[in-house]
């Protein structure tokens, strides 16, 4: 078996994470589709689609970006004009890096817009930061810089066009003395596939992956940004808190309501 990247360092915690409406605060794709594609009710209503199993995330996904008349090179620009980090990422990040965290993005978004938007919103480091996504490839005879001239290349062929748990697969495998804690934190419909397969899922507050995961059973802690995050993974590595205490306690917090958008 290849050496698993983000295990270079022998890492006791590994942080994986979605990028688009998790590191960022809103998704660069949804901001697309509805900007400058066919718009918001219509990709709202192909998201319901696929929360409810009536259509693949891979099928739904490429009818919303193929909506995108735009050039490519063209679309990067407005993105980086209107998305923002959460305020507290760059903090987690520092941390992460200062304590032998690796953090391994894995994205349904596309590999160029991410390096962009990490480069131009995180800075000096980001090269530290494992990507796994999808890329973006040129519509026969085309340029993805011209009008119309690109579409999504997706990862695999999974009917999520990444399905994120094969890349945390290798990781469960791993013999238990060297098996590290793996955190996952996300807030949508292509983070279905990661939900059940790390040590501590962070859930968004009032987003689809928190509806998946009470509809599956799956245990989860909710987030609004980083801040919370940061302040249990170091709980978590200082040894004063377990993954199965914050796992429990998340559980509470939702049965109490802390789900409920403001």
């Amino acid at each position: 078996m290849a050496p698993l990247a983000a295990m270079k360092t022998n890492p006791k915690f590994i942080f994986f994470t979605d990028f688009d409406g998790t590191i960022t605060t809103r998704d660069s794709n949804d901001y697309m589709i509805d900007n400058l594609g066919y718009g918001k009710e219509k990709r709202v209503q192909l998201n319901k689609g696929v929360l409810h199993g009536k259509s693949t995330f891979r099928d739904s996904f490429r009818d919303m970006l193929d909506s995108i008349p735009l050039p490519f090179d063209e679309c990067k620009k407005i993105l980086v004009d209107n998305i923002v980090l959460d305020p507290y990422f760059k903090e987690f990040y520092d941390w992460s890096r200062a304590n032998n965290v690796p953090v391994v993005v894995l994205s349904g978004g596309m590999e160029p817009i991410i390096k962009e938007l990490l480069e131009h919103l995180v800075g000096d480091g980001t090269e530290h930061i494992q990507i796994v996504s999808n890329d973006v490839a040129p519509r026969d005879g085309k340029d993805i810089n011209e009008q119309g001239g690109w579409q999504i290349k997706f990862h695999d062929d999974s009917h999520f066009g990444h399905d994120k748990s094969v890349e945390i697969a290798p990781y469960h495998a791993l013999p238990d003395a060297e098996r590290p804690v793996m955190f996952y934190a996300g807030d949508g419909v292509s983070d279905l596939s990661a939900a059940k397969e790390t040590d501590l899922l962070f859930a968004k507050k009032g987003h689809d992956l928190v509806d998946y995961c009470v509809r599956e059973n799956v245990p989860f802690t909710l987030f609004e940004d980083w801040s919370s995050i940061l302040a249990t993974v170091k709980e978590i590595h200082a040894g004063t808190k377990t993954v199965q205490q914050v796992s429990a306690e998340g559980v509470e917090d939702f049965k109490r309501g802390a789900n409920n958008k403001n």
